[in-house]
């Protein structure tokens, strides 16, 4: 998903290639027309004032299913496969019922935004994009119901989480600080884990029986299984199903246990049990890297803009009239700041659209497109991006050493993933905590 953060448009995936792949699966499983026996509907949990049938259990049963036949990993057993499914449904059913009571929604112009950004990265037209899906016999609709849920999912941990985490410049200074530090450990790590959630305030017999099933794992990791598959069985993680695998994360976005821990491990090796607040961990460590602190010199730009929004109130046609209206009035003389404070819908309104020096990378493809393409003074045609229709204006350019302004960025991103991510997972604990949930599996 593509999110605008201050006065630059930072590009950001909403949706993982896996959990994508997954989605495909689902909606395409969900519309197989049955055949033989017909088999009744019921009901396999209550969620609140919610339910959750058996037809959408073995919906996501079968595409999990598929998706780890393509993966190469070992299913596990069928009654096991079928309780972390259904509390995955169940975690994903609680969060979407908070959304719509705290009305969270996603319009339909910002969900075709984020489509016709899909169908970008797979090099495709929205039109043959919506082919693509028909042809594997998947309906639109469905598809754009999945990704509404899935921004849905993302935004309310935005809102409810990630957007409450500060990190202060003294906690930059101190991470940079370590960073310097030989003793340090500076490496970048590509982990898989395993998860036994067992919250802290738990009775003392409960954490035992939690921390049981981990040395369960543990035995059978340490007796030659695949991790994939113990982590498909045992792990109450989100990606217990697709192996666990964790992007690069460099150390310090690491707990300091995990990192202390890591730090001896070799690639290929399986950690012992760590316990947390959220529960017992295993780690494997899949590769290892250092990080590059070379000086970085990059060709920077800056440059002003003024953006009219695509919203539920202004159609795209009327926003490309009043955007080409201000290339007018442009070129008959007006000048650009002051149009961009009296019209611009953004934050940099207030000083004239000014964006700053724009690093590559640091705004949307078309948005740095057009930009590159301009010399100093000279303003844009109007230029449609995923936020609107924009003029933009080069004022000069710069070759410049970002070491260390990216050295701070990078820290202050670590900082903020490493506190959102306990963070997160502490709010999830207990807002399925207070969820009334009734298991009804066995029945029918």
């Amino acid at each position: 998903m593509l999110n605008y953060m201050g006065a630059k448009f930072l590009s950001r995936p909403l949706v993982s290639p896996i959990r994508l792949v997954l989605l495909v699966a689902l909606v395409a499983i969900a519309q197989t027309p049955a055949h033989g026996i017909e088999t009744i509907d019921h009901i396999v949990a209550v969620v609140n004032e919610n339910v959750v049938t058996r037809h959408e259990l073995d919906e996501m049963l079968k595409a999990t299913h598929k998706q780890l036949q393509k993966q190469g990993v070992q299913p596990p057993p069928p009654a096991v496969m079928e309780k972390q499914l259904l509390e995955r449904i169940i975690v994903n059913r609680v969060q979407l019922q908070l959304a719509k009571e705290t009305g969270l929604t996603v319009s339909d112009t910002e969900l075709d935004q984020t489509l016709r950004r899909i169908a970008q990265e797979n090099k495709m037209s929205i039109q043959e994009f919506y082919n693509a899906l028909e042809q594997d016999g998947i309906s639109f609709n469905k598809f754009r119901d999945e990704i509404r849920d899935e921004i849905i999912l993302v935004r309310l941990k935005e809102r409810e989480v990630s957007n409450r985490v500060s990190v202060t410049e003294g906690e930059v200074d101190s991470y940079l600080e370590t960073q310097d530090d030989p003793s340090v450990n500076n490496d970048e790590y590509r982990i898989a884990h395993i998860l036994v959630q067992a919250s802290e305030g738990a009775p003392p017999e409960q954490i035992e029986v939690r921390r049981q099933r981990a040395e369960a794992a543990l035995e059978q990791l340490k007796n030659g299984a695949d991790f994939s598959q113990v982590a498909a069985e045992f792990s109450d993680a989100p990606d217990a199903m697709e192996g666990g695998l964790l992007d690069w994360r460099p150390a310090a976005q690491l707990t300091k246990k995990f990192a202390e821990i890591l730090v001896s491990t070799k690639p290929g090796e399986v950690t012992p049990i760590i316990q947390s607040p959220n529960g017992f961990h295993i780690l494997k460590l899949v590769d290892r890297r250092n990080q590059n602190s070379a000086v970085t010199i990059v060709d920077q730009t800056h440059a002003r803009h003024i953006l009219i929004k695509v919203s539920e109130l202004t159609s795209e046609t009327d926003a490309r009239r009043r955007i080409t209206d201000l290339k007018e009035r442009l070129e008959n003389g007006a000048k650009f700041e002051e149009l961009a404070k009296a019209h611009s819908e953004d934050s940099t309104a207030p000083t004239g659209g000014d964006l700053g020096w724009v690093s590559p990378g640091d705004t949307v493809p078309e948005f740095e497109q057009a930009m590159k393409a301009l010399k100093p003074g000279e303003i844009s045609e109007p230029v449609q991006s995923p936020f609107g229709w924009h003029l933009i204006q080069v004022i000069e350019r710069r070759s410049q050493d970002v070491s260390q302004e990216r050295q701070r960025q990078a820290a202050r991103q670590a900082i903020r993933a490493r506190k959102a991510e306990t963070a997160f997972q502490e709010w999830l604990q207990r807002l399925r905590d207070r969820a009334y949930v009734e298991y009804r599996l066995e029945e029918g």
